[in-house]
C-alpha cells in the first residue's frame, strides 16, 4: 500500500497551527518594526524641537554680542546675556574664550561636558550631544561665535531633556501595550476565521467518513463548497467513480471466476466419481483420463489467460517491437484458419497493404483471437473480410463477418471479461469469454485503440494502432 510519510523530524504541525504561528510572527515582527520606526520618529521630532529652540537662542545670544560694543561694561553684557533665554524654560548657554576661559555663565548645570567637544558652524539635531549630570539629562552643543570686535569665543547651548524623556518612556510604555492588546486581538481573530474558513473541510471528512465499501455510490456536491475546494470535490468524486467502477469489476471477476472455474471443476468431480462408481477396463479409465485432461488443459487456459490480463493490468507487459508487414502475418493465419474455414463455410479474403513497429506474438495473438471469434460466430456461406489502411501516422486494421445482429447494450460489454454476447449461441460454451478482453488488453500495450459496431448482422471490429 502506497502511503506518504514525513521525513523523521519534521513537525506534524496543523494547518491551523501553522497559520497561526505564520500569522503570529507576521504580526509580531511588524509591529515591533512599527514600534521601532515611531520610537526613532519620535525621539528625532524632540532632537529637532531641541535643536529648533537652542537655535533660537543662539540666535539672540549672537545678536547681543554683535550690538554690544567692545568697550561696553561686563555687568551690562551679562544683564543683556540674561535677557537671551527669557521665555526658554531648561535652556541655559556658557561663553568661553578661545582659550577656554570662562566669560560668561547663565544659571543652570555646569556645560563643561561640551567644552571639549568638537565646535560646530551650524545647529543640526544630529549634533547635539547627551550627557547625564546630577540626576538630570541634558544634550547641548558648541557653536562658534564673534564678539563685536571681531574676537572669536564658544557658545556653549543645552537643554534640559528630563521631561522629553518622560514622554517618551510614557509613550512607549503605552504605544507597546496597545500593540500587544492589538496583536492579541488579532490572532483571536485569525483564529475564529481559520475556525470559520475550515468548517467545510470538516464537513467533508464526516462526508468522506460516510462512505465505504457498500456505499460507494455517494457523492461530494461541489456546489456547496467554497471555491477553493470545489476542484479538490470534483477530484474526489472522480476518484470515487473509479474505484467503485472497479470494485463493481472486481466484484463480477470474482463471480464470474467462481462460475467459469465451478464448470469444470464439476465435470472433474462427476468423471471421478463416475469412475469409482464400479469397475471398468483399461479403455474406459483411459477415456476417462482423457476428458479429463480436456478440463485440466482448458483450466490452464484460462489461468494463463487471467494470469496475462492481470500483468497488463499493472503494466507488466512490455512489446518487443519489431517492423511487421501485415499482409504477410494476416495470410499466414489465414493458411492456419483455412481447415476451419471450410469446414465452417466461411471464406477469408484480404484487401490493403500496411505495416507497422509491433509485437509479432501479441498482434498475432490478437489477430487470432479475432479471426476465430469471426469464424465461429460468421453463418455458412459469407466471407470474413480484413482490410488494411496505412495512413501517415495510424494503421487501420477491419475485419467484419456476417452473423446474428448484436444490440448496443452487447456491444458495450463485448469487451468485458468472461462476458458472452448470447451463451445460446453456437460455440458459446467452449469459449472462457477472455479472448476479446485479451484482443483489447493487447492493442492498449500498442498505444492502439479498438472498437466494434453491428449493422444489419454486418459487425466489424475495427483497430487503430500507431504506425511507429
Amino acid at each position: 500500500m502506497l502511503s506518504l510519510k514525513l521525513p523523521p523530524g519534521r513537525s506534524r504541525l496543523s494547518l491551523a497551527g501553522r497559520v497561526m504561528l505564520l500569522v503570529g510572527l507576521t504580526l509580531a515582527l511588524s509591529f515591533l518594526l512599527l514600534g521601532t520606526v515611531i520610537d526613532h520618529l519620535m525621539r528625532q521630532h524632540f532632537a529637532r524641537q531641541d535643536a529648533s529652540e537652542l537655535a533660537v537662542v543662539a540666535e539672540s545670544v549672537r545678536s547681543i554680542l554683535a550690538q554690544q560694543p567692545p568697550e561696553a561694561e561686563l555687568a551690562r553684557l551679562q544683564a543683556a546675556l540674561q535677557r537671551a533665554v527669557v521665555g526658554h524654560h531648561g535652556v541655559y548657554f556658557a561663553l568661553y574664550s578661545r582659550t577656554d576661559q570662562l566669560l560668561y555663565l547663565a544659571q543652570g548645570p555646569d556645560l563643561g561636558p561640551l567644552l571639549h567637544t568638537r565646535v560646530q558652524s551650524r545647529l543640526d539635531p544630529e549634533l547635539l550631544q547627551p550627557w547625564q549630570a546630577q540626576g538630570h539629562s541634558y544634550r547641548g552643543i558648541a557653536l562658534s561665535s564673534t564678539l563685536s570686535d571681531g574676537q572669536e569665543v564658544k557658545l556653549l547651548l543645552a537643554g534640559k531633556m528630563d521631561f522629553h524623556l518622560q514622554f517618551i518612556a510614557k509613550f512607549r510604555q503605552t504605544l507597546w501595550l496597545i500593540m500587544a492588546c492589538a496583536w492579541l486581538l488579532t490572532m483571536i481573530s485569525a483564529w475564529l476565521a481559520i475556525t470559520w474558513g475550515h468548517r467545510p473541510l470538516l464537513l467533508l471528512s464526516r462526508q468522506i467518513r460516510s462512505i465505504s465499501a457498500d456505499r460507494l455510490d455517494i457523492r461530494l456536491q461541489p456546489e456547496r463548497v467554497p471555491a477553493e475546494l470545489k476542484e479538490l470535490v470534483v477530484a474526489f468524486n472522480a476518484m470515487i467513480t473509479q474505484v467503485e467502477s472497479g470494485f463493481r469489476r472486481l466484484t463480477h471477476f470474482s463471480a464470474d471466476i467462481a462460475h467459469e472455474l465451478r464448470t469444470p471443476l464439476t465435470n472433474l468431480a462427476t468423471q471421478a466419481q463416475v469412475a469409482l462408481s464400479q469397475s471398468r477396463s483399461n479403455d474406459e479409465y483411459r477415456e476417462i483420463l482423457y476428458s479429463g485432461l480436456e478440463e485440466y488443459e482448458r483450466l490452464t487456459k484460462m489461468v494463463g489467460d487471467m494470469l496475462w490480463l492481470a500483468k497488463t493490468d499493472n503494466g507488466l507487459i512490455v512489446p518487443n517491437l519489431t517492423r511487421l508487414t501485415l499482409q504477410t502475418e494476416i495470410l499466414a493465419l489465414f493458411d492456419y484458419f483455412e481447415p476451419w474455414a471450410e469446414e465452417a463455410g466461411v471464406r477469408l479474403t484480404l484487401a490493403g497493404q500496411a505495416s507497422l513497429q509491433g509485437d509479432r506474438d501479441m498482434l498475432r495473438r490478437a489477430l487470432s483471437n479475432l479471426l476465430a471469434n469471426a469464424i465461429k460466430y460468421s453463418q455458412a456461406h459469407t466471407k470474413i473480410s480484413v482490410t488494411l489502411e496505412q495512413g501517415p501516422a495510424l494503421v487501420g486494421i477491419r475485419i467484419t463477418n456476417q452473423g446474428a445482429p448484436l444490440t448496443q447494450a452487447q456491444l458495450a460489454r463485448l469487451f468485458d471479461r468472461f462476458y458472452r454476447a448470447d451463451p445460446a449461441r453456437p460455440g458459446s460454451g467452449d469459449s472462457s469469454g477472455l479472448g476479446l478482453a485479451i484482443v483489447k488488453s493487447i492493442i492498449e500495450v500498442h498505444k492502439g485503440s479498438i472498437s466494434v459496431d453491428s449493422h444489419l448482422g454486418l459487425t466489424s471490429f475495427s483497430l487503430s494502432l500507431p504506425r511507429g
